[in-house]
């Protein structure tokens, strides 16, 4: 049914309600685009290399699972990408990383969606170690060494850490995007 013939009465659509609309469809990208630029500017804080992405899985989890119309994976891919310029990392790593992870998403978004934050979080958790592990892997064939487990465990630890910080933040951001009176 197209709703442009339904009866009813719908707000005009002015350039100031479509450039909200847009904001509003763009705000988990350009936040989470935002959050890696802060990520890797040099701010001096100890251990602040896996910081980058840790923030980028968290994102990418989170949004794929409550706006995955705004997080789509072609936005994914660009968001790898940059988190691969911006890290250091070999090319691709980051993107794979980040795509699969909203592969996971978007497969498990309809039980994600339903359970509480504490089940989001343990997948989640889930996810963060096999994003570690491949990373690990990949960063380790690609140099041809056995590099130490010890930056894959504290790569994982961070971002398993970090997610129920980002998922608070983001869920008072949702609910202000979904409802704009209640922000």
């Amino acid at each position: 049914m197209d709703l442009q013939r339904t009866p009813g009465i719908r707000p005009r659509p002015t350039l100031w309600r479509q450039l909200d609309a847009a904001s509003r469809r763009s705000f988990p990208v350009a936040c989470t685009a935002l959050l890696l630029l802060l990520s890797a500017a040099p701010l001096g804080l100890p251990g602040q290399a896996p910081l980058q992405p840790a923030v980028a899985t968290g994102c990418v989890f989170f949004w794929s699972i409550r706006r995955p119309s705004s997080m789509p994976p072609a936005a994914v891919f660009l968001l790898g990408l940059l988190s691969d310029l911006l890290g250091l990392t070999p090319p691709g790593v980051s993107v794979l990383i980040l795509l699969l992870t909203h592969g996971v998403a978007i497969r498990w978004r309809r039980v994600l969606a339903g359970l509480g934050a504490l089940a989001a979080w343990l997948v989640f958790i889930g996810v963060a170690a096999g994003a570690a592990a491949l990373q690990w892997a990949i960063i380790g064939l690609l140099s041809f060494q056995l590099l130490p487990s010890s930056a894959a465990l504290l790569q994982f630890g961070l971002t398993a850490g970090l997610y129920p910080a980002l998922a608070v933040v983001f869920t008072m951001a949702h609910r202000g995007l979904a409802d704009p009176d209640r922000a």
